[in-house]
């Protein structure tokens, strides 16, 4: 791979046709090795995650994605299962997973999940995009687990208003830790451990980020290099004259527990 003042020399439409062509199914950012650096949060979510995979019975993960994350678990249960809503994903997925024991689950993530209840001691999920959290306490067993990192409020909102302007506060605080523990407990949960960090991240070519707002869609919502190519244009030339543009990440581990006289 060409270094990041390789990219820089490249011309703005050479970076985009490349970011465009990228393929983007499955939550695999490997694309940006050298293209972009994120601070990686403290607690290591995988390491913690496969702690507690190693111990259970029967787990769920929820929004696996292709299924990296939960692939790189050292162990995993006895019953092990996935769910994932978008087709490329599942079929990624199911091709990763499958071979180390676990049923990938087809599922719109819409409540209710399909799944009886008190059917896992274990419930997982990375960076879910929506979290039912009375879902999530309904097919717990008593005494069971819910482990999650989760993105938390204003999460790289320096890319989100470069190119949408100024945001209303309540986008910014979306997805606040304190939420969670709100609705968590309102659920019946009891959080056992509750985490944030702010997190520096840093994008060194404009095919960074066009790759990054096609993957994580919900950030820029409707995004196309077309409709934003100007501003694009003004970002490229900005990195080119400033050097990487700087954004910062925020994540929150949550862990909470269902108790077991519920």
């Amino acid at each position: 791979m060409n270094d990041s003042r390789s990219r820089a020399s490249r011309s703005f439409d050479e970076l985009v046709a490349e970011a465009e062509e990228a393929p983007v199914e499955g939550w695999d950012f490997s694309w940006l090795d050298g293209r972009a650096t994120e601070q990686r949060p403290s607690w290591g979510y995988q390491r913690l995650m496969s702690e507690r995979l190693g111990r259970a019975r029967a787990a769920l993960d929820i929004q696996t994605g292709g299924g990296e994350v939960l692939a790189g678990a050292e162990n995993l249960p006895p019953t092990m299962v996935a769910t994932e809503s978008w087709p490329p994903n599942v079929d990624k997925a199911t091709r990763l997973l499958h071979p180390r024991g676990a049923v990938v689950v087809a599922d719109a993530d819409e409540p209710p999940l399909p799944f009886a209840d008190a059917a896992f001691d274990l419930v997982t999920s990375r960076h879910p995009v929506t979290v039912w959290w009375d879902e999530i306490a309904r097919v717990l067993e008593p005494g069971g687990t819910y482990l999650s990192q989760q993105v938390g409020h204003s999460s790289v909102f320096e890319v989100v208003e470069f190119f949408l302007g100024p945001q209303p506060e309540e986008n910014r605080r979306a997805r606040h830790p304190d939420d969670a523990r709100r609705d968590a407990e309102t659920a019946g949960l009891e959080i056992v451990d509750l985490r944030f960090e702010r997190l520096r991240t840093e994008f060194y070519d404009v095919g960074a980020v066009i790759y990054f707002l096609r993957k994580v869609i919900w950030m820029v919502p409707g995004f196309t290099v077309d409709a934003y190519r100007d501003r694009l244009r003004e970002l490229h030339e900005l990195i080119t004259t400033e050097g990487p543009f700087l954004a910062h990440t925020t994540r929150f581990l949550i862990e909470a527990r269902k108790p077991s006289n519920r």
